[in-house]
């Protein structure tokens, strides 16, 4: 019987050690620039890491020192955990379903386009007062800055041909290629003639504060980045909550069979 119980405890260790992975995908979230001015899945996959291990370690406890109730807490909330986890795991799936990035003649970068990208994220984007928080946020990022530090992108050539740009660059440090700017430095170019009708061929600007942040193509951009991240981070998310589900199968096989082992023991010392 206490073999059956040390059985539950190293389950409800495993379990709560598995919860490290989905923390550390909410962290690696958070330290890239667009996630960290977007601010949206990362700390629900902290938070979800951080209960799951709360609730591992409650499990773990429960059969150590065999608190049947405390075992029992930890069934139910650790399957809505599992259930929680796989949820997310499927949501992120969804959202990031859509993908965009279209080459562009002569140009060795993609561009993006915003109508491409699931609805749910637009609107995650338009929401009142919150993209301007975003643009700021990505402003004060180094990621147009770069730009002007390799040296390969010195000239229009060396720009149009070699420029390995991120979908966040392509999107909001330089105008589109559609607008018919002049290249001069890889975030300073000039204005055509007579522009595009096109809204982001007028809302470009060559000061750093503002570039092309308030263009769609820069949302476009900040959500391919965002889909390749999360896409990332959702294996993580989806491979936990399925070892999560298996681990969880298992302690609850070991939990009946330790409490089928204590009602045996109980019946033959008389106390049935």
């Amino acid at each position: 019987m206490a073999l059956n119980y040390m059985a539950v405890a190293a389950i409800n260790l495993v379990a709560a050690l598995l919860s490290i992975p989905v923390i550390a995908a909410g962290i690696w979230l958070s330290t890239q620039p667009d996630n960290a001015c977007v601010q949206i899945l990362q700390w629900p996959v902290i938070a979800l890491g951080v209960a799951v291990l709360a609730v591992g370690l409650a499990g773990f406890v429960g059969a150590f020192w065999r608190l049947p109730w405390l075992l029992l807490a930890y069934l139910v909330a650790m399957l809505a955990l599992v259930l929680a986890l796989a949820c997310l795991a499927a949501f992120v799936f969804a959202v990031t379903a859509a993908s965009s990035g279209r080459p562009v003649p002569s140009r060795a970068f993609l561009e993006y386009d915003l109508d491409d990208y699931s609805g749910w994220l637009r609107a995650r984007l338009d929401a009142p007062g919150r993209w301007d928080r975003i643009k700021t946020c990505l402003a004060a990022t180094p990621t147009c800055s770069d730009l002007n530090q390799t040296a390969a992108y010195a000239t229009a050539q060396g720009f149009f041909t070699a420029a390995s740009l991120s979908p966040l660059q392509s999107g909001c440090c330089k105008p589109p290629t559609r607008c018919g700017y002049t290249f001069v430095t890889p975030t300073y170019w000039i204005s055509p003639i007579s522009p595009a009708a096109d809204p982001d061929c007028a809302a470009w600007s060559n000061e750093q504060a503002k570039f092309c942040y308030s263009c769609a193509s820069c949302k476009a951009g900040l959500l391919q980045n965002l889909r390749r991240e999360w896409r990332r981070a959702d294996l993580i998310l989806a491979v936990a909550a399925a070892a999560l589900l298996a681990v969880y199968a298992m302690g609850c096989y070991a939990f009946r069979t330790a409490k089928t082992d204590e009602l045996f023991r109980r019946y033959r010392q008389g106390y049935t």
